[in-house]
């Protein structure tokens, strides 16, 4: 194959943590089997972000439209407020997917069980996305980030990285 002489060299892609995200989980409600796929809703309870440029709450009132596909990956449909330490609110909007092997879905399955797996054995990632008006944290309004995720009892977890 022939490279497309338009092609440039450019930096490759670089992170830097942008904030630790846990959030807590309602119990979940079963929308059921649809032509895309089985549609769960997993409610936002609250939770709690750190980084090293913001820090507070998640509010409780969003949560994940997930589709669980036929072939067993998860696409994540999420939408959450943050509130920051001084009172700051943001939408933080993110999509992803959440691949298990088939050899683990039983252990996910268990609720005991899915939160002894290590991470490192499925693929678990989202692209947040941030909407706020206030002007100390304007600056969120242009960022794209990635985030890996992973369960913790009760709730979801992210590692959330600015792409910079």
């Amino acid at each position: 194959m022939t490279l497309d002489s338009r092609v440039k060299a450019v930096a490759d892609i670089k992170t830097e943590l942008l904030f630790d995200v846990v959030v807590d989980l309602n119990p979940r409600l079963g929308i059921g089997d649809g032509p895309f796929g089985r549609r769960i809703f997993f409610g936002a309870a609250g939770g709690s972000f750190a980084g090293p440029r913001l820090r507070g709450e998640v509010l409780p009132g969003g949560g994940d439209w997930a589709l669980f596909r036929p072939d067993g990956a998860m696409t994540l449909d999420v939408r959450l407020t943050l509130q920051t330490h001084d009172g700051a609110l943001i939408h933080m909007t993110y999509g992803g997917r959440w691949i298990v092997p088939a050899e683990l879905r039983a252990d996910m399955s268990d609720p005991i069980k899915r939160y002894q797996v290590d991470p490192a054995r499925y693929y678990f990632r989202t692209n947040p996305l941030f909407e706020t008006g206030s002007p100390q944290y304007a600056w969120l309004n242009d960022v794209v980030s990635v985030g890996t995720g992973y369960l913790v009892e009760g709730a979801v977890a992210y590692k959330v990285c600015q792409v910079i």
